[in-house]
């Protein structure tokens, strides 16, 4: 039975007893019959109106609130329950309404602004954004994804990944780099990154293509056109007194008659050149260093018999090790002890300069291991240009140690830091290196 007929139903079974008590007394009394009929007609009449009332009232704010809640459904917040007289249950139902429209309303406005942000954004970014369906089957695209295929998205959804070219976007790792010659672009490296998402209930696999040839290349041109000029410079540098040397040397040998001297010049202009020459290729060989360094051949590693063993290799300046915790990690031993030679090499040459003193400790944090090497020298001049390659503040420095401790440093998957000290003069160059080795 439908609930507005279980009203009616509960109204009338409400009032029979006293309809029934209502005929009862009327036979009882002494009355005409016309007027006990007309007067227990009148009553029944009174009784169904009465139910049918008690009914409205019950259904009538019900079907009014399944109508709000049909529109709020359908989205359409404007429609608002009428303001309760009374603080009653109903009034409470229709506050409860009101409100859930102003934060429905709410919702649905962050909602549309939100997707027309996402929206923007996603024409505007300059990475491709695909996503595919359990077929592999084209569903949406960005524009940069539109270009990147060479044609319309409208024209390509609904198409195969192996029919647009991106059969390998959905096999394989992620995030990796692949080479793919598709319609709208030349032959390139694109990192891929892939995720599945719900869209409607579906699953769909979202495919993020970002084009990595064209930062490589300029990435590229920069470190030849750094390479260049400093390459140029150091030359230059060598070239020039050498081109000097051999024009005044020139000049001396056919000079008539000759300097009685000119023997004992020759021999000095010839030992410069000598020492310019040997110069650029120190700096030569250093560079080759550099850039054919090796990856690194893991091994289990004290740390501590590292630190001391490398600590007394100097002789120039006493080294004091500052015991640390005793902890193993996994590196390159050559490698490792090469960037303590050149931290404790540098430290002393400061130290030597001001008087002060040298050491170096380790201690061991979660899953790491930090090695510091203190110096009491004069400290850093020039933070910043440090890790520059061939930027050196020594004489006779080549620029390369520090950037070649880097490298290493960074092939092992930990970090090397080089600060001034702030409860003293001197520096600290700090080696974080991970116990398990490189990621």
């Amino acid at each position: 039975m439908q609930h507005d007929r279980r009203i009616l139903l509960l109204a009338l079974l409400a009032g029979f007893p006293a309809l029934v008590a209502a005929g009862i007394l009327l036979w009882l009394t002494p009355v005409s019959d016309l007027f006990r009929w007309t007067l227990f007609g009148a009553l029944v009449i009174g009784w169904l109106v009465t139910a049918r009332v008690a009914q409205v009232r019950v259904v009538r704010p019900l079907q009014v609130m399944a109508n709000l809640l049909a529109g709020l459904r359908e989205g359409h917040f404007t429609l608002r329950a009428r303001e309760p007289q009374a603080d009653d249950v109903l009034g409470a139902v229709q506050r409860e309404i009101n409100a859930l429209q102003e934060t429905l309303k709410e919702q649905r406005l962050g909602a549309m602004e939100a997707g027309a942000l996402l929206q923007r954004v996603m024409e505007e970014i300059d990475v491709a954004v695909f996503a595919f369906d359990e077929t592999g089957a084209l569903r949406l695209a960005n524009r940069s994804g539109e270009r990147l295929l060479g044609q319309p998205v409208e024209r390509a959804t609904g198409r195969t990944a192996p029919q647009l070219g991106l059969e390998q976007c959905l096999t394989g790792e992620t995030p990796r780099i692949v080479e793919l010659t598709l319609r709208g672009a030349a032959t390139g490296r694109w990192e891929v990154r892939r995720r599945p998402f719900r869209q409607g209930g579906l699953p769909l696999d979202l495919v993020v293509l970002t084009d990595i040839s064209r930062v490589l290349r300029s990435e590229e041109r920069q470190l030849w056109q750094r390479l260049v000029r400093v390459l140029s410079h150091e030359i230059n540098n060598s070239l020039a007194p050498i081109k000097s040397l051999v024009g005044t040397l020139t000049g001396m040998m056919d000079r008539v008659p000759r300097a009685p001297d000119w023997e004992g010049d020759l021999a000095r202009g010839l030992e410069v050149i000598g020492a310019r020459a040997d110069g650029l290729n120190r700096f030569m060989a250093s560079y080759a260093r550099l850039a054919k360094l090796p990856p690194p051949a893991l091994s289990p590693v004290l740390v501590g018999d590292a630190v001391r063993r490398i600590a007394n290799l100097e002789t120039r300046l006493p080294v004091r090790v500052m015991e640390g915790p005793a902890v193993t990690i996994r590196a390159d031993p050559d490698q490792l002890d090469q960037v303590l030679i050149n931290l404790i090499t540098n430290a002393v040459e400061a130290a030597k300069e001001t008087g002060g003193s040298v050491e170096i400790a380790w201690s061991a944090g979660e899953g790491t291991v930090e090695i510091e090497v203190r110096d009491e020298g004069p400290g850093v001049p020039s933070p910043g240009n440090l890790f520059v390659p061939f930027f050196t503040t020594k004489p006779s420095g080549s620029g390369i140690g520090l950037v070649f401790c880097r490298q290493v440093i960074e092939a092992h998957g930990g970090t090397l830091t080089l600060r001034n000290r702030n409860d003293q003069k001197g520096a600290i160059a700090q080696v974080t290196l991970p116990v398990a080795g490189p990621g």
